[in-house]
């Protein structure tokens, strides 16, 4: 998924965008109502998440994110999206739209 796709519809929640970077990158900036997602919360993600809502992985270029959506599609989830460029195309295009802090949690 494009950057502009994501910022089209990041406001009407319909995306569950889940950040797959370490933590002290995502708690020095993410994109706003992203779950950071861990080894540690996985299988709660997993277990919990609407399997039929899309969701976008993000991680710092695009490239990690690929395999983890690829995972997240052999569990079942029916609509998975890596976030192409990564956050470090996020940030650099939409700089407002850059949370901090630990977000693990929601």
């Amino acid at each position: 998924m494009h950057i502009s796709e994501l910022h089209a519809v990041i406001n009407d929640k319909s995306h569950v965008v889940v950040d797959i970077r370490d933590p002290n990158s995502f708690q020095a900036g993410h994109i706003p109502d992203s779950i950071h997602l861990t080894n540690d919360n996985l299988s709660t993600f997993i277990r919990e998440a609407d399997i039929d809502a899309p969701v976008v992985v993000c991680c710092y270029h695009g490239n990690s994110s690929q395999q983890a959506a690829q995972f997240l599609l052999s569990q079942d989830f029916t609509e998975v999206y890596s976030l192409d460029g990564g956050f470090v195309d996020w940030q650099l295009h939409y700089p407002d739209l850059v949370a901090s802090g630990s977000n693990a949690d929601s």
